[in-house]
């Protein structure tokens, strides 16, 4: 599958989860699997695909709702690295939007805020800033991305800043 593709995929499954969340009273987990399946049904990518595309998601979105505080107006800009306007708005929206209802029901996934969850070249990751856990350099995306090898040192690990 194609770097775009992968990138089209992501933002089609938080938009379809966005959708399933807003809609109806479902866990995130069942609207994960109505997204997934909704994705599906577009067409052209394999379960596999999509399994893995939707842990990205999940992946970003329980990032996102730990570590943004909500008591500053700006800790969304701080968390992402930079200016929110630079953002596309849709995808933004629905990135945020479901993190915060994730939030909500963080007890329900068991998610261990303390736990390192890594970020590697190849892995598709929504909006925000990485550090290179070997180096230190930073690299920022706009835009749902791939990720790549540090541009610095070529290595393939990374944290989310």
């Amino acid at each position: 599958m194609s770097e775009h593709k992968l990138i089209k995929t992501y933002d089609d499954l938080m938009g379809h989860l966005y959708e399933a969340l807003d809609d109806t009273l479902h866990s995130v987990a069942e609207a994960l699997e109505i997204a997934k399946e909704k994705t599906s049904a577009l067409g052209g990518h394999t379960q596999e695909e999509i399994n893995k595309i939707a842990g990205y998601v999940i992946r970003d979105i329980n990032l996102a709702a730990i570590n943004t505080p909500d008591s500053k107006p700006d800790s969304l800009s701080e968390w992402l690295k930079f200016d929110l306007n630079l953002i596309e708005n849709f995808a933004l929206k629905a990135f945020f939007d479901i993190a915060d209802k994730t939030r909500l029901k963080l007890t329900e996934l068991e998610w261990d805020a303390k736990q390192y969850h890594p970020y590697h070249s190849g892995d598709i990751a929504g909006p925000g800033t990485f550090v290179c856990d070997a180096c230190g350099k930073q690299i920022s995306f706009k835009s749902t991305s791939l990720i790549p090898d540090c541009p610095a040192c070529q290595a393939k690990k990374f944290s989310r800043c």
